[in-house]
């Protein structure tokens, strides 16, 4: 014998057909691997129910970066609800949250410097925008998250010094309706505070990102841009 081997035709046709499909196959793994690593990252909710408006966001945040490695908390003024987010856009809480009184998404200018006693019901609003935040002190508080330091505007613990606002029983409440009681400031539970907000923020720097609910996303944050898993539908602007 001199040592060759002798392939009958049809097992080498069926040899070809099978190396043919071994390279499909690994042409289609590299393809999905590929594309895998070019989708856009996204924010992970985890099974916690957000707005579409939300969504959005938090996912344009983490694809784009925007929070610069920061801590982030995506606040939804519509649905009353509040996120909190480590750098990479893994969900650490979500909680219901009381907002300012009235609806509008720009503070009244200046006013920082009022006294509460002055500021009529239609100025208590919570201004929609993008904040870099930090925890720090305030009067009669032992702690909160600074929004916006010049406007007065924070992130702190529920009060209950006025027993007649109830807002324990409204942040309680399934529904918004009744979530609209500060003076523009966001209260949250504060076990929730103690638990995810101070933790995250502790150390370092962080963006708060206050949806509007008067303007349309992309005239409050200038460099929106939403990914294309998680563009809103036409006129899903926030209402």
């Amino acid at each position: 014998m001199t040592g060759a081997i002798h392939v009958r035709p049809s097992a080498r046709r069926a040899m070809a057909a099978l190396a043919i499909g071994l390279g499909l196959l690994s042409a289609g793994l590299g393809g999905a691997a590929t594309a895998a690593a070019q989708a856009p990252a996204r924010a992970d909710f985890r099974d916690k129910p957000a707005s579409p408006e939300a969504r959005s966001v938090a996912d344009w945040v983490t694809a784009s970066g925007d929070n610069h490695g920061m801590p982030f908390v995506i606040i939804d003024k519509v649905q009353a609800r509040l996120f909190v987010f480590s750098p990479d856009g893994r969900l650490r809480g979500a909680s219901a949250a009381l907002l300012g009184l009235a609806r509008g998404d720009d503070s009244v200018p200046g006013i920082g410097d009022r006294k509460l006693s002055t500021i009529r019901p239609e100025e208590r609003t919570t201004p929609a925008g993008r904040f870099i935040a930090s925890l720090g002190a305030d009067l009669g508080v032992k702690d909160v998250l600074w929004v916006d330091y010049a406007d007065a505007i924070s992130l702190h613990r529920v009060i209950t010094t006025k027993p007649k606002e109830r807002r324990l029983q409204r942040l309680a409440t399934p529904t918004p309706a009744d979530n609209r009681i500060s003076y523009g400031c966001i209260n949250v539970p504060a076990r929730f505070y103690d638990s995810v907000v101070r933790p995250a923020f502790t150390g370092t720097n962080g963006v708060v990102y206050i949806l509007p609910e008067v303007r349309s996303l992309a005239s409050v944050f200038t460099a929106y841009r939403p990914t294309a898993a998680a563009a809103l539908p036409t006129g899903a602007a926030a209402q």
